[in-house]
């Protein structure tokens, strides 16, 4: 299997210059025929006119606009790679475990804390050179969204499509967050492990502390990054198409407080970090920060290390359809109208 791609992906945005000929090619037809009424009646211009051709412009223009496209991807320069190899790099493998529960919908961070932390997570990908980073997304209980990878761009892919509905069911398991985290590393001793826990606390499910120290039992560190307020806001939610609020068994509204304390003894038990998120600070940035002075460790990925160009058969195609279009005249031609070919006229 060879990996496809674009050497310069830019030129591509050309193409939205597409919708924008046809459109004044619409308006150029328009602005003839508006022409053609105040020289006379149609079937008149018609006789007056017999080489006149109304398909032949609109062909030679599809053909015209073939070419833009084509000439566009051209200057793209398409490619195949065509080369595998194992590749070593120095860098540091981090999991982040993100809270998808209800809870996270909650909006004491704007838009919502859910949607806070996937923007962070974006933003920090972007950043990210060597390292290896996976996700796993939890709630009532843990699951790999995103195994240990170095290809960020379907990372962030991923990420976009994460939203509480993902997981069958409710609560707030940080604990199996992070034994599903111990065992989604690469095998192998290291210092160069680490698990980022993005929640807002509420711990329902299990006991994360005592995960947190058979954590550091294995050498990994955990930050942790609370988002939400201490004096907690009501969950949002839709109900028959109108904004409502989450509530109880017996109708009380539920209040998501951030729980900052067990979020501190799991960062603690792992001598990691903890950071409070803020709407103007998440602090993701802050906690990698300390992740990047961590020891590096080889990294080992497959991937291709040389891309054979693939531009030939669009240069050839452009060419090929720009002879014809010239070849093509908007006119009939009187000596060939009266040759017949399968019984047409040319």
């Amino acid at each position: 299997m060879q990996l496809f791609r674009f050497a310069n992906p830019d030129f591509l945005y050309l193409l939205l210059l597409l919708p924008v000929l046809i459109l004044l090619y619409i308006l150029n037809i328009i602005r003839k025929r508006k022409a053609l009424k105040r020289v006379g009646e149609a079937s008149l211009v018609n006789r007056l006119i017999p080489e006149m051709s109304k398909i032949r412009p609109a062909f030679k223009f599809v053909l015209q606009l073939i070419a833009v496209a084509t000439g566009i991807i051209l200057l793209a320069r398409p490619q195949f790679g065509s080369k595998i190899e194992d590749v070593k790099k120095q860098g540091v493998e981090v999991i982040i475990a993100l809270d998808v529960s209800n809870s996270m919908l909650a909006e004491d961070i704007q838009p919502d804390r859910l949607t806070r932390a996937k923007q962070a997570i974006s933003r920090l990908v972007d950043n990210l050179d060597n390292d290896k980073i996976g996700l796993i997304v939890f709630a009532g209980d843990a699951y790999i969204q995103i195994p240990l990878t170095t290809d960020y761009i379907s990372a962030k892919m991923f990420l976009s499509a994460i939203t509480p509905d993902i997981v069958p069911k409710q609560g707030t398991a940080i604990g199996s967050a992070i034994s599903l985290g111990m065992r989604s590393f690469s095998p192998g001793e290291g210092k160069s492990k680490a698990i980022i826990i993005i929640t807002d606390g509420e711990n329902h499910e299990d006991d994360p502390v005592k995960e947190a120290g058979e954590a550091a039992k294995a050498g990994i560190i955990i930050h942790t990054l609370g988002i939400g307020s201490t004096e907690g806001v009501p969950i949002p939610i839709m109900r028959n198409g109108k904004k409502d609020f989450l509530k109880d068994e017996k109708g009380n509204t539920v209040i998501s407080r951030l729980d900052e304390d067990i979020l501190k003894k799991i960062a603690l038990a792992t001598n990691g970090n903890y950071v409070r998120a803020s709407n103007s600070n998440i602090g993701l940035d802050e906690i990698f920060s300390d992740i990047k002075k961590m020891k590096k460790q080889d990294l080992q990925s497959t991937q291709y290390t040389e891309y054979n160009d693939q531009f030939q058969i669009f240069a050839a195609l452009t060419l090929f359809i720009l002879l014809v279009d010239f070849i093509i005249m908007d006119r009939k031609n009187r000596r060939l109208a009266n040759i017949r070919l399968f019984k047409f006229k040319i």
